[in-house]
């Protein structure tokens, strides 16, 4: 039985899609820090993934930013708990969370024009702007 992480009704990621790389993690944890490999590094291959649709693909890769490498494998780190189980659980939740965001179309945007009013008062604060500046000039000279 494989595992299998269901994002949203339409979109699930299979187990096999994920890669976790096991690495010992920096920080506070005393000895057990010095001996266990707790830290997480979750792949996974954006652009081969066959659970997901080209637009969620286009937009995680767009939402995740400096974790995609040039070849489209997202790279998660999790090292926030000192057990490896929790860091797993911590990184695939990471992941849940991120498509679900990239799964979400963006609302598209309705173009809008300035009001009547709206054009009369940036225009009337240019002159009053203008004209405080053209008061600037030297005592007792017209310019």
């Amino acid at each position: 039985m494989q595992a299998v992480w269901q994002i949203t009704p339409s979109i699930c990621v299979r187990q096999d899609e994920l890669h976790f790389a096991f690495v010992l993690a920096a920080g506070p944890g005393g000895q057990n820090v010095n001996k266990v490999a707790t830290a997480v590094t979750l792949r996974f291959d954006v652009r081969a993934s066959t659970s997901l649709p080209d637009a969620v693909k286009q937009r995680l890769v767009k939402l995740a930013g400096h974790q995609v490498t040039t070849e489209g494998m997202l790279l998660i780190e999790a090292r926030r708990f000192r057990s490896q189980k929790m860091n797993r659980d911590d990184a695939v939740a990471r992941l849940v969370a991120l498509v679900r965001k990239a799964a979400v179309p963006p609302r598209p945007r309705h173009k809008t024009k300035p009001t009547r009013a709206s054009k009369q008062r940036r225009l009337e604060s240019k002159r009053r702007r203008s004209a405080v500046k053209s008061a600037r000039g030297r005592p007792g000279t017209d310019e």
